[in-house]
Formats: C-alpha cells, structure tokens, sequence
C-alpha cells in the first residue's frame, strides 16, 4: 500500500463505456479511488452499491468516486447496468495502476496462495497527493467511511 503524503501515480484506463480516464483530468477535485477484486462477487457488490447509494453526498463534497478492477470493460458494463452505479469504473486489465498503487498482491484463500487486488482505497486530494491510505477494507463498511474522512478533511 502507498503512503499518505505523496503524489498519487498517474494512470490511463478505460472505463466501462471505453472512454480514457486519466488522473490529472480530475485535478481540482477530491478523488476516491477504490480498488477491488472482482466484478458481481458479493463483497465487490455491496461495497459498489453502496458507493452508489452514497454518490450523491459524495458530489456534495465535491468528489468523484473511481472503481478499479481487472475486470474488463465489457465486465464492467455489465455491473454498472446491473446494479445502476451511478459512478465510474475503470477497467485495468494490464495491472498497471494496480501494481503502481501497491495492491496486487499474495493473497490467501483457505490455504492457498495466490495473486490478487487486495481491497484498498485511497483518498486523493485537489492536487493529486495521497492524504488517506485504507488497506484490507471491509466492503460493506469503506463507502460511508470515506464519506467520514471526506467531511473530516
């Protein structure tokens, strides 16, 4: 996980209509950018509603809020039109943002290791600098705990 206080990496990625999203296009605005393993599995679910049902308090703030997965796009549609999430989602199939925001990582499952997006979420203030850094979230929780950090900073 990254450290709080530094500039968060740059990244290009599609999102689920295959428009580019980059980081400095969101400058002058908060960003919460959450990673997580996998599309329609249900901690991914809960936690993504529940970024939708809080998305309006969000742009109250001032906020965007930004999923990333290695889903694909088409993965990505499909959740989006599914559960109506009313935010973006970006699809890195390559792992590139993934590996440079330091959450691809060995994961165990009863046993057995493997790879894996371990449920991060990072709050990124108006000039582009990591200000909070929540690793190991848990799904249902994280969406009105950021909201939390985002009417405490």
């Amino acid at each position: 996980m990254l450290e709080t206080g530094i500039k968060a990496p740059a990244f290009s990625l599609p999102d689920q209509n295959g428009q580019i999203h980059t980081l400095e296009e969101y400058k002058g605005k908060k960003v919460v950018l959450y990673f997580y393993p996998k599309d329609n599995t249900p901690g991914c679910t809960k936690q993504a509603c529940s970024f939708g049902e809080l998305y309006p308090q969000f742009q109250e703030k001032g906020a965007v809020v930004l999923g990333v997965s290695k889903d694909s796009v088409a993965s990505h549609k499909k959740f989006e039109e599914k559960y109506g999430l009313p935010f973006t989602l970006l699809s890195d199939s390559e792992l590139a943002c993934i590996q440079a925001y330091d959450v691809w990582q060995e994961k165990k499952n009863y046993g057995k290791v493997s790879m894996g997006v371990v449920r991060t979420t990072y709050l990124i203030d108006e000039n582009g600098m990591i200000v909070k850094a929540f690793g190991k979230v848990k799904a249902a929780d994280n969406p009105a705990q950021m909201l939390m950090e985002l009417k405490e900073s």
